[in-house]
C-alpha cells in the first residue's frame, strides 16, 4: 500500500470511528444548553480532546509502536501490561455499549427484538475482524460512502423538516457549560488508547496523526450536532423514534448497522492489539473475536443506557496516562522501556487518577480534563527535573 492510499485509508478509518449512534445519543444531552451554547461546548470539548488525540497518535507514529506499546516509554514493561489490561476492559465495555445502542435503535424501528439485532451486529463485526484491517479498506469505501449520504439525509430531516419553533431555551439547563465541554472532550479521549494502533503504520507521522484527529473531530462534532439538533428541533432524544418518524425505513437500518459496525470493529480490533502487549497467545484476531462475543452477550443481557459515567471513568484512567507520556516523549525525552516499572511515573499517574475523580465536582468553564492534564504534565516535568532521571 503506497503512502497516499495509507492516508486515505486512515481518513476512512476515523470517519467510520466518528459516525456512531453512541455519539448521536450523547449529543442529545446538549439540548438544554440551547443551540448556540451547545455548539460552542461541542467545539471546545472536541478541540481539547482532539489536540490530545493528535499528540497521542504522534507518539505512536514517530516510535512505530502500538498504543499500549508506547506506554512502556513512561511506565516500563509491567506498567504497559497494566494499561493494556485496562484498555482491553474498556474496549470490551465499548463493544457492548455500541452493539446495545445499535440494536436498541434498530428494534425501535423494526420491532424484531433487540437481542436479535445485537446478534446480527455482533456477527457483522466478527466478519469485519475476520477480513482484517488491511483487506477491509475497499469494503469501508463502499459502506462509508453509503453512510455519508444517509447521514446527510438524516441532517436534512432534522434541521429542515423539524419544528423549528421547538427550542431548548424554554428548557431548564440540565448541566453547566463546563460539564458540557467535558462531555464533548470525553469522546475523543476514549480513542486515546487506540489511535497509535493505526498511526504507527504511516510513514508520515505528523500528517497521519493530524489527519486522523481532524477527520475524527469533524465527524464526531457532526454526530453530536445531529443528536443535539434532533432533541431541539424534533423534541426527541430517542434516535430510533427520530429514524422512525423520518420514514427512512430500510435506509435507517443501513445507517444504524453500518455506523455501529465501522466504529465497533476498531474497538474489538484494538483490544486484540492491546492483548499482544501482554501475551503472544492467543492471537490478536482471536482476542478481538472473543471481545466481540463478550460485547454481544453484554448487549443482550445488560442495560447500557447511560454512558456518561463510563466516559468519565475512561478519562480518569487515560487522561493522566497520556499527560505523562506527552511530557516524557516531547519534553523530557525519557524512555523507561527497559525497566520493569517506573515507580515515579506510576505514583504520578495514581495522583492524576485521584485528581481527575475529585475534579468531576469542579465547575471550570473548559471542563476538568484540561486543568488536570496541565497539572499532571507540570508535575511530571518538575519531578524529573528535581529528582532526576532514575537509572
Amino acid at each position: 500500500m503506497n503512502i497516499k492510499s495509507k492516508e486515505v485509508n486512515m481518513a476512512l478509518i476515523w470517519f467510520g470511528a466518528g459516525v456512531s449512534i453512541a455519539e448521536i445519543i450523547t449529543g442529545t444531552y446538549f439540548a438544554p444548553l440551547g443551540f448556540s451554547k451547545g455548539i460552542l461546548a461541542i467545539l471546545a470539548g472536541h478541540i481539547i480532546g482532539c489536540a490530545l488525540l493528535f499528540l497521542a497518535g504522534s507518539i505512536g507514529s514517530f516510535s512505530k509502536r502500538s498504543s499500549m506499546e508506547t506506554t512502556k516509554g513512561s511506565f516500563g514493561i509491567l506498567g504497559s501490561k497494566f494499561f493494556a489490561l485496562l484498555n482491553i476492559l474498556q474496549l470490551t465495555g465499548w463493544t457492548g455499549i455500541m452493539i446495545y445502542d445499535g440494536a436498541l435503535s434498530i428494534n425501535g424501528i423494526f420491532k424484531n427484538g433487540a437481542w436479535l439485532w445485537a446478534i446480527v451486529i455482533g456477527l457483522l463485526i466478527a466478519a469485519w475482524i475476520f477480513i482484517g484491517i488491511k483487506n477491509v479498506s475497499k469494503l469501508n469505501v463502499a459502506s462509508l460512502s453509503a453512510l455519508f449520504i444517509l447521514t446527510l439525509v438524516l441532517c436534512k430531516i432534522i434541521f429542515f423538516n423539524g419544528d423549528n419553533s421547538v427550542v431548548s431555551s424554554t428548557q431548564e439547563e440540565a448541566m453547566s457549560f463546563g460539564a458540557a465541554v467535558e462531555l464533548a472532550a470525553a469522546m475523543p479521549l476514549s480513542w486515546l488508547p487506540l489511535i497509535s494502533d493505526y498511526t504507527k503504520e504511516s510513514n508520515k507521522p505528523v500528517m497521519s496523526s493530524l489527519l486522523s484527529s481532524l477527520v475524527y473531530g469533524a465527524t464526531s462534532c457532526w454526530m453530536y450536532l445531529i443528536g443535539m439538533g434532533a432533541a431541539i428541533f424534533t423534541s426527541e432524544t430517542d434516535i430510533s423514534l427520530i429514524l422512525l418518524k423520518s420514514g427512512l425505513g430500510w435506509a435507517a437500518l443501513v445507517i444504524v448497522i453500518l455506523s455501529t459496525v465501522t466504529t465497533t470493529f476498531l474497538d474489538a480490533f484494538s483490544a486484540g492489539i492491546s492483548f499482544e502487549t501482554i501475551s503472544s497467545k492467543p492471537s490478536g484476531k482471536t482476542v478481538a473475536l472473543i471481545v466481540t462475543a463478550l460485547g454481544t452477550i453484554g448487549a443482550v443481557f445488560l442495560p447500557m443506557d447511560n454512558i456518561t459515567d463510563f466516559l468519565y471513568l475512561i478519562g480518569s484512567v487515560f487522561a493522566p496516562m497520556i499527560s505523562i507520556q506527552i511530557a516524557d516523549f516531547f519534553v523530557l525525552k525519557n524512555d523507561s522501556s527497559a525497566k520493569s516499572i517506573d515507580l515515579q511515573k506510576a505514583v504520578i499517574w495514581i495522583l492524576g487518577f485521584a485528581l481527575y475523580r475529585i475534579s468531576l465536582s469542579w465547575n471550570f468553564i473548559l471542563g476538568n480534563t484540561l486543568p488536570v492534564m496541565l497539572i499532571i504534565f507540570a508535575v511530571t516535568v518538575a519531578a524529573q527535573k528535581i529528582l532526576g532521571k532514575k537509572k
